[in-house]
């Protein structure tokens, strides 16, 4: 196994600069890292961006990954601005942004690298992501947001026909994720770009805190002419939503970002439209959760629609 390449080595080039940034996940960054270095053989380099973790998380670092680039920092940036600030520390012809509560299977990392290498017209590149189980996470990518979409969303139809690509668009339900395909949008937690892209892009707009920042990403890339694609030889564990522990507060967070994704990217007649529709959501989940009498989860999206006013003019 070749040994990592690391930032405080002047004379190395590392292919991939991997960047992670954790948020109180102290054993799942732990257990990440652990697999980059077992199961990556291509030169790299690794920075780590601690947003200010509580749980011990930057010492537990240092210790057992000494010759990484650790960046601890005293305030939580959110995951966009975390990653624009290790992006300018970055050397590598790839940046890869890797998310704590991952595991990288079977050196994906060589293959992705190697997937991109193939498909240089992509310029966004992406793999497919299992649950801890080993059962599939569909998550790894998803279509642009539409007004349709949002429609279907605010009416149920993408909850009663999950599995249908007309009443659920967004997430892509009619690809098996065992072929490469291509796609709107590679979500963040495992996401290969071109350094000089990105610098091209000027990064993750700053206007997101954390989610949908990917999103906006893909799509400021596509209108230059990117074709972003995922490829199942790159395989890894995504646990999902470990730094997040009260969903209500991920879910607000998560509304706020697609807010803002109606904002910049819908056309300008369908904005208003797709706004109200969409603040309509967490109502329409509320109500038919407590026509099936699923209480707990009613409650949740209960509190999520009382919360409106944090979300639903987005950030």
């Amino acid at each position: 196994m070749s040994k990592a390449v690391t930032q405080i080595d002047p004379s190395a080039s590392p292919r991939v600069s991997i960047i992670v940034v954790s948020y109180n996940t102290k054993d799942m960054t732990l257990e990440c890292l652990r697999s980059v270095q077992e199961q990556t053989q291509v030169p790299y380099e690794l920075i780590v961006v601690d947003n200010a973790s509580t749980d011990g998380s930057p010492e537990a670092i240092a210790t057992e990954f000494p010759d990484i680039e650790l960046m601890a920092e005293k305030d939580n940036h959110g995951f966009a601005l975390a990653n624009n600030i290790a992006a300018l520390r970055a050397r590598g012809e790839y940046l890869l942004l890797l998310n704590p509560d991952t595991v990288v299977l079977d050196h994906a990392i060589n293959h992705l690298i190697e997937f991109a290498d193939k498909n240089p017209q992509a310029r966004i590149w992406g793999g497919k992501t299992y649950y801890g189980d080993m059962s599939l996470n569909p998550t790894n990518a998803w279509n642009q947001m539409t007004l349709w979409g949002v429609i279907s969303q605010a009416l149920g139809f993408s909850s009663v026909f999950r599995k249908s690509d007309l009443f659920n668009p967004e997430a892509i339900p009619g690809w098996d994720r065992d072929s490469e395909y291509e796609v709107d949008i590679v979500t963040g937690c495992f996401f290969l770009i071109k350094r000089d892209f990105w610098q091209e892009l000027d990064g993750f707009d700053k206007a997101f805190f954390m989610y949908g920042e990917e999103a906006d990403l893909c799509l400021r890339a596509r209108a230059k002419g990117a074709r972003p694609r995922i490829t199942p030889t790159a395989q890894i564990i995504h646990y999902a939503g470990a730094s997040e522990k009260v969903r209500s507060d991920k879910m607000v967070r998560l509304l706020r970002a697609k807010m803002t994704l109606i904002q910049h990217h819908f056309p300008k007649w369908q904005r208003g439209i797709g706004q109200s529709m969409f603040r309509l959501w967490p109502w329409s989940r509320m109500v038919g959760l407590k026509l099936l009498r699923r209480q707990e989860a009613a409650t949740v999206w209960g509190e999520i629609w009382h919360r409106r006013k944090e979300w639903q003019d987005g950030y």
